[in-house]
């Protein structure tokens, strides 16, 4: 199959379709190992510039084979992304030895940012079929390299697919080597994705004894003191968020949000109203004016302005 007259690249290409179709097969690995061996240059040249999937995947097990372990589960990561309906960590490389003994830790954090970087939904039980050789190379690389901030970031796929317990497991796994603030928000973002907002709030409260000028840390501890319906809580934490970065757009937002639903303050609704454009996160700014026009006595023709943006 490697061996055949036509376009190297096309033979590629054919030896991908058979990948997708069966990703755990050994024999297309085997054709495509050939084809890198006897028609390198051709394909390299072919392959320069080559977003597609198919190439990103084929480059994805050339970079394995001349050792590149890095690159390969970013690469692979990548196509996971795009297609994750496809049980791509299932290739028989992924697994191999060679391969989780010498991947960072680092890169395959990134690789696992990039499996979850086109939003699907992952909390399935096929998907976490799907995505176990995935679990498995987690869980070989964080005992072996227990680097917390790489530790946190990986937690985040096991998290997007419901794999609630090796989340956690790698949190824990990162507070025997440092605690750390990237930690702490790994814990509460779990915590968060199981529904206990008590257990979030507690988990962002260590992060900020580990950050104290963090502002973010500030908002999102304002976020769940919120959605608890604590709003006197979430405004002082904003506050208290200003006095690191008194310009942040996001925490003056959520700051006359909660003002406004605690005190029904026109001026106040009038700020996040003119606020409201400065928010990238669309999603956050419609829970904030959701909040905002719940507040008390507010005048109808406002609260229809505010609403208003929330229908752009």
């Amino acid at each position: 199959m490697a061996h055949c007259g036509g376009s190297p690249v096309g033979a590629m290409e054919f030896l991908v379709g058979a990948i997708a179709s069966a990703p755990a097969a050994p024999e297309p690995y085997v054709a495509l190992a050939e084809l890198w061996q006897d028609r390198r240059s051709e394909l390299q040249e072919g392959l320069e510039g080559n977003g597609s999937l198919s190439a990103v995947l084929a480059q994805a097990y050339f970079l394995f084979l001349d050792g590149d372990v890095d690159d390969a589960v970013m690469a692979l990561g990548s196509v996971t992304g795009v297609r994750p309906d496809v049980a791509w960590g299932a290739a028989p490389w992924f697994g191999d030895a060679r391969f989780l003994g010498a991947v960072s830790a680092e890169a395959l954090a990134e690789a696992c940012l990039r499996a979850l970087d086109y939003g699907h939904d992952l909390d399935t039980a096929e998907m976490r079929e799907r995505f176990t050789p995935w679990f498995h190379a987690i869980d070989v690389v964080s005992e072996r390299s227990p680097l917390p901030e790489w530790l946190a970031a990986m937690s985040r796929l096991p998290r997007a697919c419901g794999r609630y317990e090796l989340a956690f497991a790698l949190c824990d796994r990162a507070d025997a080597v440092d605690r750390v603030m990237w930690t702490e928000v790994a814990r509460a973002n779990t915590w968060r994705a199981m529904g206990d907002l008590d257990q979030t709030a507690a988990a962002f409260e260590q992060a900020l004894t580990l950050d104290a000028t963090n502002w973010s840390l500030y908002l999102d501890l304002a976020d769940v003191r919120a959605s608890q319906g604590d709003f006197a809580a979430a405004v002082a934490l904003v506050e208290q968020g200003l006095q690191h970065e008194p310009h942040e757009a996001s925490l003056r937002a959520a700051g006359a949000a909660y003002r406004t639903r605690l005190s029904g303050s026109s001026d106040n609704l009038r700020a996040l109203i003119a606020l409201a454009p400065e928010l990238a996160n669309t999603s956050y700014r419609d829970l904030l004016i959701d909040y905002a026009c719940a507040g008390p006595g507010l005048p109808r023709r406002l609260v229809t302005k505010a609403r208003l943006i929330s229908e752009d």
